[in-house]
């Protein structure tokens, strides 16, 4: 056997034996940040570490670290990978990026600029260089959230392209969701990267996806007090071949060429059934599709102008969060069906232009017909309050509000008819006004109700009718009702989203009250005509597609 041989052989070896091994693990979360917004999630990848360990991993880990502390424990970590093993390098927190190289930032940092980079963050270029020492047994997570952090000239908030080196699997994404990946590596024995990587669903998968090698053996030895098993004798390879580390090295990279090139060496070798299998693999479409989409990098803010796109086309994508579930995939996949397209479920940059150019067609249309069913509606509305209200009696002015109660001239009705009850409050005995603002503070059903059961012919009887009709439900009206409660709960809108659609509601003259993020009587009657103007399911709350035509109505 060549000495070359002989040495590589004796390493694939050494490699193979327990003893020789050490898996390794680093783990960072950043989440309280001086100069930026926290990331909420972030210290939820410390939740990985217990499970790690579990597995025999040397874990270093560290929260809200400064750049020096980030460096020092990274160093710590490289030491750990001296002997051959596996490697997790989780990272959560504030990411920014230039040209083609993206940092982690410290906690400590303040608008730092593109020329103290290396000074505030951890360059993932020295990250990906460390886990592509173990090529083949590398996955590098990185976890964020949308969330402000001031940069200095020359930095993008975010992660950017990242150059992943060969045998290395990067998956990043929303920081909880990475976490919570991150910690079910131990449970995923036996599985190979490519598997790891198709059950990373919603998170963006890069690099390696070797299909033939699992990531952490099946066979480790469940029972921590179980004595280890002698290791099998170790049969070398073929003196005159060195075949096992040529397919160690053609698993590693992965691709087309290396395959190729190992069944031109050993087109009957031991490997050879597999190599052919992970050739077919690449030729599958399916497989093609993800890689063709992965190669784009969408970011988030591009998903969810995707699932905005497809919302608007009346394709429910169960979400507008930038994440791609289930629910985006089928959705994806059914406006492919519908374009003549092979429904992956996976988009093309093509498709995306495509798409884009469907919905701002569609955003127009919808936009007109809704300014000429508004137009339509409001003739109707003025017409019925010439009939009614504008003669100024109370009877007028409860009829026009019946008919109309979120109408063009609701508010002034309303007024009118304080002055009616001003008057009758005046006139009124003592106590009856006293029953009366004891309902109205309540203002439910069953306090009108009292009311009128105690005043029969109190003052304010025709207000009291008028409020029990108001808040009286059929069973189908209540359920109606708690299910458009439950789909705008399920939205889960944070409070500046929140204000951004009253702050839409009033810019389209709805009249939704303060732009507080809280949603009063005002702005349920602004969404309310909002929907009715639109062709919407007219409930007053919000629904996936109420907020995605609101983002996309023009002003």
């Amino acid at each position: 056997m060549p000495d070359r041989i002989a040495a590589a052989a004796a390493l694939a070896i050494a490699a193979a034996l327990p003893a020789a091994a050490q898996d390794a693990a680093l783990i960072i979360g950043n989440e309280n940040y001086r100069s930026a917004a926290d990331i909420s999630a972030a210290d939820d990848a410390l939740d990985a570490a217990r499970p790690l360990e579990g597995a025999g991993f040397v874990v270093r880990k560290g929260a809200d670290l400064g750049d020096a502390e980030m460096q020092a424990l990274l160093a710590r970590h490289y030491d750990d990978t001296a002997r051959p093993g596996r490697s997790v390098i989780l990272l959560a927190g504030h990411f920014a990026h230039a040209g083609g190289e993206t940092w982690l930032i410290g906690t400590d940092a303040h608008a730092p600029s593109l020329g103290g980079a290396d000074a505030a963050g951890l360059p993932l270029s020295s990250v990906l260089a460390i886990a592509a020492e173990r090529a083949g047994g590398a996955i590098v997570l990185l976890g964020t959230e949308d969330r402000r952090i001031d940069l200095g000239r020359g930095l993008v908030a975010g992660i950017g392209p990242l150059t992943v080196p060969q045998g290395v699997t990067v998956i990043s994404g929303d920081a909880a969701a990475v976490a919570a990946f991150a910690a079910t590596l131990p449970d995923r024995r036996g599985q190979t990267p490519a598997e790891i990587a198709d059950a990373a669903e919603g998170l963006t998968v890069a690099g390696f996806r070797g299909a033939f090698t699992a990531f952490l053996p099946a066979d480790a030895d469940a029972d921590a007090g179980a004595p280890a098993p002698a290791p099998a004798p170790v049969t070398p390879p073929p003196a005159d071949t060195g075949e096992a580390a040529f397919w160690q090295a053609t698993e590693a990279i992965g691709n087309r060429a290396a395959y190729e090139a190992y069944l031109t060496r050993f087109p009957t070798g031991a490997h050879a059934a597999d190599a052919r299998a992970a050739l077919a693999a690449l030729d599958d479409p399916a497989t093609q599709a993800r890689a063709a989409e992965e190669a784009l990098g969408l970011g988030r803010e591009q998903r969810r102008q995707i699932q905005r796109d497809l919302s608007i086309l009346d394709i429910d994508p169960k979400g507008i969060d930038g994440l791609f579930g289930p629910g985006s995939r089928k959705a994806i996949a059914v406006w492919q069906r519908r374009n003549g397209e092979a429904a992956t479920g996976f988009i093309t940059a093509a498709q995306m232009a495509t798409l884009g150019g469907q919905a701002a067609r569609r955003a127009a249309e919808l936009e007109t017909e809704a300014a000429a069913r508004k137009a339509e509606q409001d003739r109707q509305d003025r017409g019925y309050w010439d009939q009614t209200g504008a003669k100024g009696d109370e009877p007028g002015l409860r009829a026009y509000l019946k008919r109309y109660p979120d109408g063009l001239f609701a508010e002034l009705a309303q007024e009118r008819l304080a002055v009616f009850e001003e008057d009758r409050r005046a006139e009124a005995a003592a106590a009856d006004r006293a029953a009366w603002d004891r309902a109205a503070q309540l203002n439910t059903l069953k306090s009108y109700q009292e009311y009128l059961a105690a005043y029969p012919k109190g003052a304010f009887v025709e207000e009291a009718r008028r409020k029990i009709a108001e808040l009286s439900e059929t069973p189908d009206q209540e359920a109606a009702r708690k299910q458009a409660e439950a789909q705008e709960a399920a939205l889960n809108l944070s409070p500046v989203m929140r204000s951004l659609v009253e702050q839409r509601l009033a810019a389209l003259g709805l009249k939704p009250g303060r732009a507080d993020g809280k949603f009063d009587d005002d702005t349920r009657r602004a969404i309310r005509r909002y929907q009715q103007a639109r062709g919407l399911p007219v409930t007053g709350y919000l629904n996936q597609q109420t907020v995605a035509r609101l983002l996309v109505d023009s002003l």
